[in-house]
This record gives C-alpha cells, sequence and structure tokens, in this order.
C-alpha cells in the first residue's frame, strides 16, 4: 500500500516502539525549552527536535502522558497551564482563554454546567497559529473534548465504570500536540489555523448539575438535561459554537472520547467519523490511513437523529431516546445542533471524530497517542486548499 511508505506513519511506528515515558516528569511535560534530562527520558534524539518527525514524535508522547496522567495531578488548570506552555514562544501563535464564572457570564452554558460542581474551573482554552500573510483567509479549527475526570455526574458512573475516567480528555490531548506539532514546526500555512481545548471536571458536589435543569448553549440553544453523563457534548457544543462565531472558519473538526458505542461500532484500532461534508470525510479517511491512526465513517443523516432529542421544554435534550438507534452519529449530531447556522449558511465543512477506544491499550492499560499523528496530517492536507 502506497500509506505504508508514508514518513508520518514511520514516527508512528517509531513512537509506538519506544519506551512510555516517565510520569515522574509529569509537572514539566513540554516546556518551551525541552531539556536533554526530558528528551532522554523520552528516547528522542535531541538532534531531531527541529525536525517535523521529531516534533510529531514529542507530540504523540506527550499526549500519552497527558492521558495517562490522574486527576490530582492533571485538572483543569493544570491542563490549561500545560497548553500555553506547549506554544509558548512560538512564531505567529498567540492564546487566550475563558475561566470559570466568565464562562457563565459570557454564555457558554454547557462548558460552565458541566464543570462548575469542580474544585478546578472549567476552561475554554484557544490557540491560534495565524502567519500575517493569511490572517484574512477562513480557518482550520479543531477542537478536543478534554474532561480531564467524567464520575458521570450526579446519575453517577456505577463503581466499575469510573477507573479509567482520567483518560476522557484524549481529544484534548491530541487536538493539543498536533497543533503543538504542527506550530513547531512552522509550517506554510494558505489558512489560518486553531485549537480549542473544552477542559472541566464532571464532579459530584451539591451544586452539580441536575437532571431536569435546563442550560441555554453557546449557540443559544436551550437543553433539557435527561443525563448527566452525557457531558462531553455540551462542552464540545459550545466548542465548535465558539469556533463558528469567532475564528471564521472553512472546517471545523472536533475529536472525543465520546461514546461506549464507537467500541461497538469501530472498535479498538479506528475512530468513528460523522462527517457532514463526503471530501471532508474521505480525505479524514486518507489521513488516517497515511498517519496509522485509522477511522471509519458513520452513517449522516440529521433528520434521522435529530429526533432522537426532542424536548417538551427545550430546543432539546442532550442524550437520546432510543440508544439502539446509531448511537454514535446521534451523539455527533447533539453537537453538530450547534452549529447548525453555519454548516446551513456558510456550506461549513464540519467533521466529528469519536476515539473512546483507540484512546488506550486495554491490555497495559496506558494510553496510544491515538489522533496527534491523524489531526497532524489532516492540517497538514487542509491548510494547503
Amino acid at each position: 500500500h502506497s500509506h505504508s511508505k508514508s514518513p508520518l506513519l514511520l514516527g508512528r511506528i517509531i513512537v509506538s516502539e519506544t519506551a512510555l515515558p516517565d510520569l515522574n516528569h509529569l509537572r514539566i511535560l513540554f516546556p518551551p525549552s525541552v531539556s536533554s534530562t526530558m528528551m532522554s527520558t523520552m528516547s528522542i534524539d535531541p538532534h531531531q527536535w527541529q525536525t517535523e518527525l521529531g516534533n510529531l514524535a514529542l507530540g504523540i508522547q506527550l499526549t500519552r502522558r497527558l492521558v495517562d496522567a490522574p486527576c490530582n495531578e492533571l485538572h483543569s488548570t493544570a491542563f490549561k497551564e500545560q497548553a500555553f506552555a506547549v506554544v509558548e514562544g512560538l512564531k505567529h501563535v498567540s492564546t487566550y482563554s475563558i475561566e470559570g464564572e466568565e464562562l457563565k457570564v459570557q454564555g457558554y452554558g454547557g462548558m460552565y454546567n458541566v464543570g462548575k460542581a469542580a474544585v478546578q474551573p472549567p476552561a475554554l482554552v484557544v490557540l491560534s497559529y495565524v502567519p500575517p500573510s493569511v490572517k484574512d483567509e477562513k480557518s482550520v479549527v479543531l477542537v478536543g473534548k478534554g474532561i480531564v475526570f467524567d464520575t458521570g455526574g450526579l446519575q453517577i458512573k456505577p463503581k466499575p465504570a469510573q477507573p479509567g475516567m482520567k483518560r476522557d480528555m484524549g481529544g484534548a490531548a491530541a487536538v493539543l500536540s498536533a497543533f503543538g506539532a504542527f506550530a513547531r514546526s512552522h509550517k506554510t500555512t494558505k489558512r489560518p489555523v486553531h485549537a480549542i481545548l473544552c477542559l472541566a471536571e464532571n464532579a459530584v458536589a451539591n451544586h452539580a448539575l441536575r437532571a431536569d435543569d435546563i442550560v441555554t448553549m453557546y449557540s443559544g440553544k436551550t437543553v433539557e438535561i435527561n443525563n448527566t453523563d452525557a457531558e462531553g457534548r455540551l462542552v464540545l457544543g459550545d466548542g465548535v459554537a465558539h469556533a463558528a462565531k469567532h475564528l471564521n472558519p472553512q472546517v471545523i473538526i472536533d475529536m472525543a472520547t465520546l461514546t461506549g458505542a464507537q467500541g461497538v461500532a469501530t472498535g479498538k484500532f479506528f475512530g468513528a467519523l460523522y462527517a457532514n461534508d463526503e471530501q471532508l470525510e474521505q480525505l479524514v479517511v486518507k489521513a488516517g490511513q497515511e498517519s496509522g491512526d485509522l477511522c471509519h465513517p458513520m452513517p449522516y443523516a440529521p433528520e434521522f437523529f435529530k429526533q432522537e432529542f426532542q424536548s417538551a421544554v427545550a430546543d432539546m435534550k442532550n442524550s437520546v431516546a432510543d440508544r439502539s438507534n446509531a448511537q454514535v452519529s446521534c451523539a455527533g449530531q447533539f453537537i453538530g445542533n450547534q452549529i447548525s447556522d453555519w454548516i446551513r449558511d456558510g456550506k461549513g465543512q464540519w467533521c466529528h471524530i469519536d476515539m473512546a477506544y483507540p484512546v488506550y491499550d486495554k491490555k497495559d492499560e496506558r494510553a496510544t497517542g491515538y489522533g496527534v499523528g491523524l489531526l497532524y496530517t489532516v492540517l497538514e492536507k487542509l491548510s494547503q486548499e
């Protein structure tokens, strides 16, 4: 196969065969100037640092470390600080965040309500790579689900289902690392490239989000909560709505450990795609083949899936009526509902990637780094269109 010769796939294999990084270094994950100690920990030659392959390899290793990190170390604030450290000092990169009560004030009801019960506040983190020559062009935006721990909320997960929920931020970790590798490689681009990290902990407290609560999303649409454990789509919904409103996108791609149904649909090695545009869908599938982060399309049919969220008192519920009706597609459609005007009016291209099972290896219970190579390859392709 032609994709077997891809340097990115080679890099993916090299990283997969290297030792997993020592988690004792979690507090200095990916500083602006990488120390020789950290480089030796990562089993990567410091002289490779300036190479594209080296940047990608470091990004995959970073994602594995982040996904393996427990929430008492990598809470939402620590993740935010880590994201800023990854891109600090990079040319043409700017950053900002909206956090805690400010999310409520500015109308990010999904983000705020999911994260409000945690000790550390929720944060919407935005990273932008915008060379001056492309500042007026339509952009590519990556959006990552960053639930640093998921108890399930008041509709709490049972005891066996909670271990491993530190990994519920795997989408945001991959988005961060792919963006960081792309910007650090000083890639030429015909479009601005942005990354949005939707960071929150779905915790339990006396002021946690309840079933029956009605939340107003950043899109302006109202959501009746019927499942506090369907929280990822709430934070992602605000993330994609922010992208559509503020970042002038042509393409929005969100990545998330979203549903258990993904494992049934595409298994442990393939992510599941839900895309409104066939050309974008094919591009992402090809990027998966080239990078080694494989993925496969799900049915895209909003007219069949929107009805699953019908509510008598709000624009929609946050969880489906029939759990046997294409769960991966339905969960993706909830996110798409928050940018339906952008999709319709601006003919925007959108792809949702569910990677709940490829995010880690069940046998050794360690992160795989899935998504970094995929998103990096997608950025390479889209940034030249």
